[in-house]
């Protein structure tokens, strides 16, 4: 089983740099695959990427939350949303999303549909 980066990614790229199989990609193109995704045939497991992630958007693949509470202030980045969001990476890199929402504090979230788009963009090539 891998882990799985899930639509509260707002593309830091920590977790590109701590994988040691380097088998975390950013979506391309950005507007169609917004967040970063983890090759499951590369995927070692390690977990290495979940503590770099300042978004808490990795879970192992089966602990990934049907009923995510939000803090507030959190980001959903899915297509067909229209928030806008601007920040930087982990390289102090500008990153920009169209395709946003704003969680409120105490919103749930089923994060489960963010697995199958992750199997998905390998498939995809």
């Amino acid at each position: 089983m891998t882990h799985i980066i899930t639509s509260l990614c707002l593309r830091d790229s920590g977790c590109v740099d701590v994988c040691p199989v380097e088998c975390i990609l950013p979506g391309k193109p950005q507007e169609q695959w917004p967040w970063y995704y983890i090759d499951p045939d590369t995927c070692i497991d390690c977990g290495a990427c979940v503590p770099e992630c300042p978004y808490g958007a990795i879970f192992p693949e089966d602990e990934v939350p049907a009923a995510y509470t939000a803090k507030g202030g959190e980001y959903l980045s899915k297509v067909g949303l229209t928030g806008h969001y601007e920040g930087t990476n982990h390289h102090g890199k500008p990153v920009v999303l169209d395709c946003v929402k704003q969680l409120q504090a105490g919103e749930k979230v089923d994060l489960t549909p963010d697995i199958q788009p992750n199997y998905e963009y390998f498939k995809s090539g």
